[in-house]
């Protein structure tokens, strides 16, 4: 069933009015002054002026210098909706930037933001998550997101946020767990991603299945998948009506059968004909993906047998127009006639 989008409005009872205030470098000041006020109107037209500021990474960059980052990080608390729906429309939109990023990260909020996770509103929780995504493409906010423990609270959030946000944490997860996947590991997450590769949401499947590509490419996430059976849901997905959730469980399944359980666990859910399949199909993006599977299957003696029998199918592929596909179709040819 179609989820409703999450909407940015306001509530009815909010008089959007912005403060009659000057853009430019001078009204800054003024706006940091203003978050400061006892007036809640005050704090809500200043918020509402500086999301249309932040758009232009100048006045990001002065924004940071004059200090509004410590006066945000406050007002993530307020016990008002809208003021806590602006802040984090505020540096979701500063994090568009890389100064921005470098700022938040700079300035230790992953921690604060942690408070909106439960928010009752949605917006504030999407807004949250889109700056923890925004953060985590920089190695150093990845490494923020790690240190701080989020890892086991984003797997949980999986479980039952809303597709939108959902397809937030995806992300966030697949720039971290290229990091490190230990905590992703231990608090489940591949019960929770297996589950997400059936989901109806194109999207949900494509990026459950890149995470799954991420921790499959560490040693232990490999081990893990394996003893998941994760491998069959994704030789599943081979199948899919959409290219990019075809071209990224290819891409976990080709990671996860590196290791002797992983080909194991691809020949007994019967990879190689849908493998196959992509492989013939000239306009597939999964194509490459597809042929580097099918030779770490061919060291199986199995698997070699099998594909002997459709040599002419990597045969077509040399003359594929990507020199990258044309490599790996010649290595798969000398894997699948190599004779002990």
């Amino acid at each position: 069933m179609a989820q409703p989008r999450i909407s940015a409005y306001l509530p009815p009872d909010i008089d959007p009015t912005k403060a009659p205030l000057a853009f430019g470098w001078r009204a800054l000041p003024k706006l940091n002054e203003e978050l400061q006020s006892p007036e809640l109107l005050t704090q809500q037209q200043a918020l509402m002026a500086l999301c249309d500021l932040v758009h232009d990474p100048e006045k990001v960059y002065q924004a940071i210098a004059l200090g509004f980052l410590d006066n945000l990080k406050t007002l993530l608390a307020h016990h008002d909706q809208t003021v806590r729906q602006k802040t984090a429309e505020v540096l979701s939109l500063m994090a568009l930037h890389s100064i921005g990023r470098q700022g938040l990260i700079q300035s230790g909020i992953i921690s604060t933001l942690t408070g909106l996770l439960d928010d009752p509103v949605d917006i504030c929780r999407k807004n949250t998550h889109q700056i923890f995504y925004m953060m985590a493409k920089l190695p150093e906010g990845a490494g923020g997101v790690l240190q701080a423990g989020l890892i086991p609270q984003l797997v949980l959030k999986l479980k039952t946020e809303l597709d939108e946000i959902q397809e937030l944490i995806l992300d966030t997860l697949s720039n971290c767990l290229r990091v490190e996947v230990s905590e992703a590991l231990a608090a489940g997450a591949l019960t929770v991603l297996k589950e997400k590769l059936s989901h109806p949401s194109t999207a949900i499947r494509s990026k459950a299945a890149w995470v799954l590509l991420e921790i499959s490419s560490h040693a232990e996430g490999k081990i893990a998948v394996c003893k998941e059976e994760v491998i069959p849901v994704l030789v599943s997905l081979l199948g899919d009506t959409h290219p990019e959730v075809q071209v990224n469980a290819t891409g976990a399944l080709m990671f996860a059968n590196v290791t002797p359980q992983g080909r194991s666990s691809a020949m007994s859910a019967e990879a190689i004909p849908p493998l196959l399949k992509l492989v013939t199909e000239e306009t597939s993006e999964a194509r490459l993906n597809a042929i580097k599977t099918l030779t770490l299957l061919a060291e199986l003696p199995e698997g070699r047998e099998t594909l002997l029998g459709h040599r002419d199918a990597f045969q077509q592929c040399l003359n594929d127009p990507r020199e990258a596909v044309q490599r790996a179709a010649e290595i798969a040819i000398t894997v699948i006639d190599w004779k002990p």
